[in-house]
């Protein structure tokens, strides 16, 4: 009941309620972006969802305009030079994450769940093996299991793992406690600085 009902209901709930309550810290966060390096606040990237099927994830902008198209087109973690003070910021604080509340609201993404890798990072759907597709059968989260697991310094075989083990084991009571865990890992910055280059965030 909670996996294929109640969760999409709590999602729906959670988005709409900071939409409604953290507007001003979005807006907030979009102006500092502008004010630093005009141009688009917000980044849209190409990302495989429930099913495997693509969507638009959004995110407020940490680097500068069109870095995705300069030097190696993967962000290289600490001390990258496209990487805006506005930005460095809302990384470490997860702010750049907020307007995810909208893919809540519409169903694209749920609070808990695998985070959705890109269409050809680290390898394209094809090359997926039937185990690690496992982790599309469930949405796509803005925090999950293996988030709180080592976040970025996990090499992708073991983020496959926990993931996977999360789609077998959703609960309430997982989510609450991958929740916390989350708040902690947030207000800490723990795990937070990719140990490698990466086109994730």
């Amino acid at each position: 009941m909670y996996r294929h009902c109640f969760k999409r209901v709590l999602d729906f709930c959670i988005g709409l309620l900071v939409l409604l309550v953290l507007w001003p810290v979005m807006g907030l966060t979009a102006l500092a972006i502008y004010l630093e390096d005009p141009g688009p606040v917000i980044f849209r990237q190409q990302r495989l969802g429930l099913g495997g099927k693509t969507f638009t994830m959004l995110k407020f902008r940490s680097m500068r305009v069109n870095s995705e198209h300069t030097g190696s087109g993967v962000y290289s973690g600490k001390g990258d030079p496209r990487v805006t003070k506005v930005g460095r910021f809302i990384r470490a604080t997860s702010l750049d994450e907020l307007i995810q509340a909208v893919h809540l609201v519409s169903g694209k993404m749920s609070l808990i769940g695998p985070r959705p890798p890109l269409t050809y990072h680290p390898w394209p759907l094809e090359d997926y093996t039937d185990f690690q597709r496992r982790i599309f059968e469930v949405r796509p989260g803005i925090t999950g299991w293996a988030q709180v697991h080592g976040r970025k310094e996990l090499p992708w075989e073991k983020r496959f793992a926990l993931n996977v083990w999360y789609v077998d084991h959703v609960s309430l009571w997982l989510d609450i406690r991958i929740f916390f865990m989350t708040i902690f890992k947030v207000a800490t910055n723990a795990d937070n600085e990719n140990v490698g280059a990466t086109v994730g965030k």
